[in-house]
């Protein structure tokens, strides 16, 4: 019943954005499907049996465990702020002349649907359902990254949709691969993952190790891994800054969550002695590209979205040690990304409207005078700047820390060269805001710049989230440490 719930939401707030010509109204709607969705999902978290099973939801489709009920929870915690957030920042998009009246309409009813379809993608059972949903959010995502009809957007787009689509056909290989397998072991072949974590250890090795190559080139890509990250600067980049929260703290959650769910019946044979190794070079690969692209970045979204492709190498590379306490600070590492990417995206949006709107989408960010202008947004990227590279007591340290400690117990090169690694990426933000946030004009000189007045909407999500880090930094309650764990439990690591 739950998941009916979810849909009949949504199929109520596009009527109503159809029927709707206002902004604001339209832009209520999405704040109120997003909390809604918050609501529900906790309501699950808090009064349900979980994993859920009900005429409704074990139906061989959809079910809900505690992953993707945990994906579910930050999805919509963020759609919530990032549609609080974009209340003010449309409507400069609006004043400016960026973003048309008439594309209004698109913008929220793709905005709405992709929320939902994100919901159905962590809550599907059958890896092939979920394939289609994940491909169904490259489309809608894209339409967001596109609604402001410039050319460099639409660029980005079609970039975005090329390199992402095109990489997951060989994960719909890949799934066709596993369908075989399972087939051959179990007389009738399945694509459900509740069934096939159940028979798994009895796959063949070398059909688990060509499967998982294959999905893992598709979700690599959507989840911006070396080498198919070339879409993600470009496209974090250039898309508004409320849309860019959502592809850094959500989007790519799509990518590294599906590539959980396969390695998860990976790990139940001795093929993931031949993975667990790839995917650290992969991870390792990953941080040294962003890290090396970080150093010379004088455009902060692109900064920030090459910080999201270090961070994915990162859970690469804890997935691959494989242990159970490895897996519970990679998931606590997800958690913690996204909500620190949203918080940094949203500053950097405050920023960009401050500076950069009077130049070309050609040119760099040119900053200055930035805490006379703009002071929380500065201060919303140092924090959460400080936050990205694992400065304590915010949480990326503590997941940063005991996933390099599990590291050393498997190789100590490794662990240096990863040391390293992040040493470079967290050089090239400090580098970043240490040349830029002190950059002042002379006490005299004149100065053609207006304050942009940043309504409240745009403040309270950066005020909300980096509270909200610290108080996971500080205390993380021992019900979040329990539900983490059942995670590492259902997914048998």
């Amino acid at each position: 019943m739950i998941l009916i719930a979810f849909v009949l939401v949504s199929i109520i707030s596009l009527i109503i954005i159809a029927a709707t010509h206002n902004h604001r109204h339209m832009n209520t709607v999405c704040i109120a499907q997003a909390a809604i969705f918050t609501l529900l999902a906790s309501f699950v978290a808090l009064f349900l049996q979980v994993p859920v099973v009900s005429f409704f939801i074990g139906n061989g489709f959809f079910f809900i465990d505690h992953l993707g009920l945990f994906e579910v929870l930050i999805a919509t915690v963020i759609f919530t702020c990032a549609a609080v957030y974009a209340r003010g920042y449309i409507e400069g998009l609006l004043e400016s002349g960026e973003l048309e009246k008439g594309s209004l309409k698109l913008f929220y009813m793709a905005w709405a649907l992709l929320l939902l379809v994100i919901v159905l993608a962590f809550f599907s059972d059958n890896l092939a359902l979920f394939w289609i949903f994940a491909e169904l959010t490259t489309i809608l995502s894209a339409m967001l990254i596109a609604i402001l009809a410039a050319r460099d957007n639409i660029d980005a787009a079609i970039k975005y949709i090329f390199v992402a689509s095109v990489s997951m056909l060989f994960a719909f290989v890949g799934f066709i691969f596993l369908f075989e397998t399972s087939r051959v072991k179990l007389g009738t072949g399945t694509l459900n993952w509740t069934e096939l974590m159940q028979h798994a250890a009895m796959f063949s090795p070398s059909m688990m190790i060509a499967s998982f190559v294959l999905v893992f080139i598709g979700f690599a890509a959507k989840s911006g891994i070396f080498p198919f990250h070339t879409w993600l600067p470009e496209a974090h980049a250039k898309a508004p800054s409320a849309v860019s929260a959502i592809l850094s703290g959500v989007l790519l959650n799509v990518g590294i969550y599906g590539i959980i769910r396969v390695y998860a019946l990976v790990h139940q044979t001795t093929a993931f002695e031949t993975i667990a190794p790839m995917l650290a070079v992969f991870g390792l690969l990953t941080i040294g590209i962003a890290a090396f692209s970080m150093l010379p970045q004088k455009n902060l979204k692109k900064l920030v979205a090459f910080s999201s492709v270090e961070n994915m190498g990162i859970m690469l590379v804890g997935l691959a040690i494989s242990t159970p306490v490895a897996i519970f600070w990679v998931l606590l590492h997800i958690l913690a990304h996204s909500l620190t990417k949203a918080s940094l995206f949203f500053s950097s949006g405050i920023l960009h409207r401050q500076f950069r709107s009077r130049f070309s989408s050609d040119a760099v960010d040119e900053i200055k005078d930035v805490f006379r202008y703009q002071p929380l947004a500065v201060w919303g990227v140092i924090l959460g700047g400080l936050a990205i590279i694992g400065m304590p007591p915010f949480p990326i340290f503590f997941t940063e820390f005991f996933i390099m400690l599990q590291l050393g117990t498997v190789s100590l090169p490794v662990l240096a060269v990863l040391m390293i690694l992040l040493f470079i990426a967290a050089g090239g933000l400090g580098y970043f805001v240490l040349t830029t946030f002190t950059q002042v004009s002379e006490p005299d000189a004149p100065s053609d710049i207006e304050p942009y007045r940043v309504p409240a909407s745009m403040k309270v999500p950066i005020i909300f989230l980096l509270a909200l880090l610290l108080l996971i930094g500080i205390l993380l309650p021992a019900q979040g440490m329990e539900f983490l764990n059942q995670i590492v439990m259902e997914l048998k690591f």
